[in-house]
């Protein structure tokens, strides 16, 4: 039975020790290194810790560790699909250590994630996952004072301070066009929305492939600052078709939109893919059964996350940090809302 305590008393780590028998520190290494020691102790520290109800004093662990426990994550847009395959990946790794989490959304914003990366640093976090980088110079000077390990999220081509783990997103826009032109589509729009860096270098990889076929029109460019959303991407495509009717196809930027631009092409009875190419990016859970399945770009999102959360443990735990890139690669998923190349 759990024993009763005064209201607004606080059980120690030295009552769970006492109680327990052991040492102060014996407890601390049974809850924060579990493996190093005996089943049985550990065991019976468990045990008086649920019986006392104790919990950690998070607050001291920060004085003498130097760090509060805590990663802080700052992500673009909590509500984008693509982002939330990010922050599954991340829980799924920090779920069996003793770090919490906490999350803050910019809104593609650089103020705003000025601001919130001022407020981690100010609560000496144990380590900062970057999802973000809406504008990098404004932010370097705080990485550069950061007392802590920071990982960013981003295209492997940008420059950042610390451990990179992401893709080319240019590269990756390359290979969608290529496909589209190859597919023998040529009045290729773009939409994008939520306009951040990696959406930034996707427009690039979008314009030179064009470019070079001479078929590059910044007319067919349609990029919002709004969220991204399938509702979004039903006007998106109507507003392209009313001023640009001779468009054949539509490269969006986010997977929703690209629903979004099927969804307008149904209602305008335009088949897809004879009439009308879509190809999206991210390949959210929707993408493959979806009817016609949605061609898009797989970028490993949870991967991105699981290994950024990985690093930055390892970092936490002492180990020296690498000034590295981590390339996860891309994949073209070629499925029914584009023509066949043949």
């Amino acid at each position: 039975m759990r024993q009763k305590r005064i209201r607004g008393e606080r059980t120690t780590l030295l009552d769970v020790a006492n109680k327990a028998g052991v040492s102060a520190i014996t407890v601390s290494r049974a809850l924060r290194e579990p493996d190093r020691v005996s089943e049985e102790l550990r065991e019976r520290i468990l045990k008086v810790v649920a019986e006392t109800g104790y919990v950690p004093d998070f607050a001291a662990r920060a004085l003498a560790s130097r760090h509060n426990g805590i990663v802080c994550a700052l992500i673009p847009e909590v509500s984008s699909l693509a982002v939330m395959n990010i922050i599954h990946g991340i829980e799924a790794r920090l779920q069996d250590t003793d770090l919490r989490i906490q999350y803050a959304n910019a809104w593609r914003d650089a103020d705003k994630e000025k601001r919130q990366l001022e407020l981690f640093l100010s609560q000496h976090p144990a380590g900062i996952l970057m999802a973000g980088g809406q504008n990098q110079q404004i932010i370097v000077d705080l990485i550069l004072g950061a007392k802590c390990p920071v990982v960013h999220m981003i295209d492997i081509n940008l420059t950042a301070l610390g451990t990179v783990v992401g893709s080319d997103h240019c590269t990756a826009a390359k290979v969608a066009i290529r496909h589209l032109l190859d597919c023998r589509y040529r009045r290729i729009a773009i939409l994008g929305a939520g306009v951040d860096l990696r959406v930034q270098r996707r427009l690039e990889g979008y314009r030179v492939t064009l470019e070079e076929e001479g078929l590059y029109d910044p007319q067919l460019v349609m990029m919002l600052p709004e969220a991204t959303s399938v509702p979004l991407g039903c006007r998106m495509l109507r507003e392209t078709m009313e001023s640009h009717p001779d468009v054949d196809a539509v490269f969006c930027l986010n997977d929703d939109l690209a629903l979004g631009a099927y969804f307008e092409c149904k209602r305008r009875g335009m088949r897809v893919p004879e009439d009308f190419g879509i190809c999206g990016y991210n390949d959210v859970n929707f993408a493959a059964v979806a009817e016609p399945p949605l061609t898009t770009v797989r970028i490993p999102r949870y991967d991105m996350g699981y290994r950024a959360a990985d690093l930055l443990i390892r970092q936490i735990n002492g180990e020296k940090a690498a000034h590295q890139s981590i390339d996860l690669g891309f994949q073209l998923m070629v499925r029914g809302t584009t023509r066949d190349t043949a």
